[in-house]
C-alpha cells in the first residue's frame, strides 16, 4: 500500500542521525526539510507548512521545549510536533508534553515506528482542520470544495480553491512555493512553472467577484493573502 506524501521538518544537530532519517523519509517519496539549531528550525516552521515536526530535544543553540512552545505559538497551522530524545525519564516527557509536545519517541527508534507515528499524527491533525473555513469576506467549505466571497460563489479551479485553502490557513503568514508545490503535486512538480499560471488564474477569479490585489507575491519566498480593504 502505498503512502501519501507528507511535508515533515526533521530537527537534529547530530549529523548521522538526521541523515538517516532524511534519506529514509526521502525514500517514502516525503518532502523534508532539515534544521541543525533551533532558531533555524523556528524559521522554518514559522515560513513553511508542514503536516509534522521531529524534534529533537538536546539542541546546540536552544533548548527543545522553548523551541517547541515558539513553534507552536508562530507557525501558520497547528503543526504535530513529535519529539526525539534519549531522556526517557517521566519527568522529561511531561515536560515536553506541557510545552505543546504531540507525541513523544525515544532513541534509538525503529525508522518504521517513527514513519508509522508521523502518518497517524499527521491524520489526527488533519480531523482539527475545520470543514468550513470562515476570512473575512472568504467562506471555504472544504469537504465541499467551494469557496464564497460575501456569500457568492467564487467559480475556482480545484487546484485554484486548494490554493485558496493553504493561504486562508496560513494568514497572516505566507505560503512559500515549496509548499504550495508539494501540496499540489506532492514528489512530481510538472516541468512548467504551473503554480504561477494557477496563480494568475486564482487572481482573474477573486478580481471578477470584486477582490481586488488579495493574492499579494512575496518575493524570494511565495504568496500570502492579503484582506485589507476587504474587511
Amino acid at each position: 500500500m502505498s503512502r501519501a506524501a507528507l511535508a515533515i521538518l526533521v530537527v537534529e544537530d547530530h549529523p548521522t542521525i538526521a541523515r538517516q532519517i532524511v534519506e529514509f523519509l526521502d525514500g517514502l517519496k516525503w518532502q523534508t526539510d532539515h534544521a541543525a539549531t533551533g532558531a533555524l528550525a523556528i524559521d522554518l516552521a514559522t515560513r513553511h507548512v508542514y503536516d509534522v515536526v521531529l524534534l529533537d530535544l538536546n539542541l546546540p543553540d536552544l533548548d527543545g521545549l522553548e523551541v517547541c512552545r515558539a513553534i507552536k505559538e508562530r507557525a501558520p497551522r497547528n503543526v504535530p510536533v513529535l519529539m526525539l530524545t534519549a531522556r526517557d525519564a517521566f519527568e522529561d516527557k511531561a515536560r515536553g508534553f506541557n510545552q505543546g509536545a504531540d507525541d513523544y519517541l525515544t532513541k534509538p527508534f525503529d525508522l518504521r515506528e517513527l514513519a508509522l507515528r508521523c502518518e497517524a499524527l499527521a491524520r489526527r491533525g488533519q480531523l482539527h482542520v475545520s470543514q468550513e473555513m470562515r476570512l473575512g469576506p472568504l467562506t471555504l467549505l472544504s469537504r465541499e470544495k467551494r469557496a464564497l466571497f460575501n456569500g457568492a460563489p467564487l467559480p475556482l479551479t480545484l487546484v485554484g480553491f486548494k490554493i485558496l485553502l493553504m493561504m486562508c490557513g496560513a494568514h497572516p503568514h505566507a505560503v512559500s512555493r515549496s509548499a504550495l508545490m508539494h501540496e499540489l503535486w506532492g514528489a512530481n512538480p510538472p516541468d512548467s512553472d504551473a503554480l504561477k499560471s494557477h496563480i494568475y488564474a486564482l487572481r482573474k477569479q477573486l478580481e471578477a467577484a470584486g477582490a481586488l490585489a488579495m493574492v499579494v507575491t512575496i518575493p524570494l519566498l511565495g504568496y500570502r493573502l492579503e484582506l485589507g480593504a476587504h474587511v
